[in-house]
């Protein structure tokens, strides 16, 4: 029996890292982890070549340009990354009829709901990264062989997070200051990564298992930066004492969308996937960190 090929892009940020450490307990399949260092998603030609040579039943793409008070002057590299990019491997899932699953983002909504968001909701997003990530959905929307997956406030032990942050000026400073009414769910990496490879191993058992469509996928619970940042310290026993602050305090670049918890009904039903408790999946990375 053949061993599906998994493209992983983007493989050295936290979601694609996250994969890579399942990678060594998945022997059924063949992961091919790549970055922009070896191999350029926002070039076609050598795309193409890749494709050609390696043949990918999969792709898994972590990419992205996710520096969002960075892309509100950088129009044209987030543009490039996550949406001319996202176009490139949709026509590539195309050409090879290969099934792609791709990252998207809270940002894509303007936070201005008051109840959990669906996948029919409006759309609306407010900065630039939203808006590009937006236009990178666009291409894959209508395939009969891409899932789309938005996340929210993702940390992980590899890579930069707020979760990291956190601890360093945690135990940098006495007092920390954190924005208290922006409402969301941080997302554990490694529960992502896990949740991205059962829908794969459900569409290679059986044929039908491969759903297209956008799904929303965060962790459990809803909280504000505030009670994240006062969760972290607190699990990490860290002396500094932290205070809510509210958003017109801290002004950014990017305007962020005040709420964006998820609706996760539909992913849990479809593929039959159980997801954790934002406080006990934080639980488990801050062990590993």
């Amino acid at each position: 029996m053949e061993t599906d090929k998994i493209l992983v892009t983007g493989s050295n940020g936290q979601l694609g890292s996250e994969i890579r450490a399942m990678a060594s307990v998945m022997p059924r399949f063949n992961f091919l982890f790549h970055d922009v260092d070896t191999l350029d998603i926002t070039d076609l030609k050598s795309l193409t070549a890749f494709f050609e040579k390696h043949r990918p039943n999969y792709i898994v793409n972590c990419a992205a340009f996710t520096a969002v008070d960075k892309a509100e002057t950088d129009i044209e590299k987030a543009y490039l990354i996550n949406d001319k990019a996202v176009e490139n491997l949709a026509k590539i899932a195309i050409q090879f009829n290969a099934r792609i699953i791709h990252g998207s983002t809270d940002y894509v909504f303007d936070g201005i709901n008051h109840r959990p968001y669906i996948e029919t909701d409006a759309t609306n997003p407010v900065s630039v990264y939203g808006k590009s990530k937006l236009a990178g959905e666009r291409h894959l929307e209508k395939l009969e062989n891409a899932i789309i997956i938005r996340t929210a406030w993702l940390y992980s032990s590899f890579g930069n997070n707020f979760a990291k942050t956190v601890i360093h000026l945690g135990k940098e400073r006495q007092e920390l200051r954190m924005i208290c009414d922006q409402v969301g769910t941080p997302t554990y990496a490694a529960d992502l990564s896990n949740a991205i490879v059962q829908i794969i191993i459900k569409s290679v058992e059986n044929t039908n298992g491969f759903i297209p469509g956008i799904y929303h996928y965060s962790n459990e619970g809803a909280c504000s930066w505030y009670d994240f940042a006062s969760e972290i310290i607190s699990q990490c026993d860290i002396s500094c004492k932290v205070f809510p602050i509210e958003t017109k305090d801290y002004p950014t670049p990017a305007i962020r969308p005040p709420y964006s918890v998820f609706n996760k009904s539909k992913i849990k039903t479809t593929f039959d996937i159980e997801i954790p408790w934002w406080k006990d999946s934080l639980k488990i990375c801050l062990k590993l960190l």
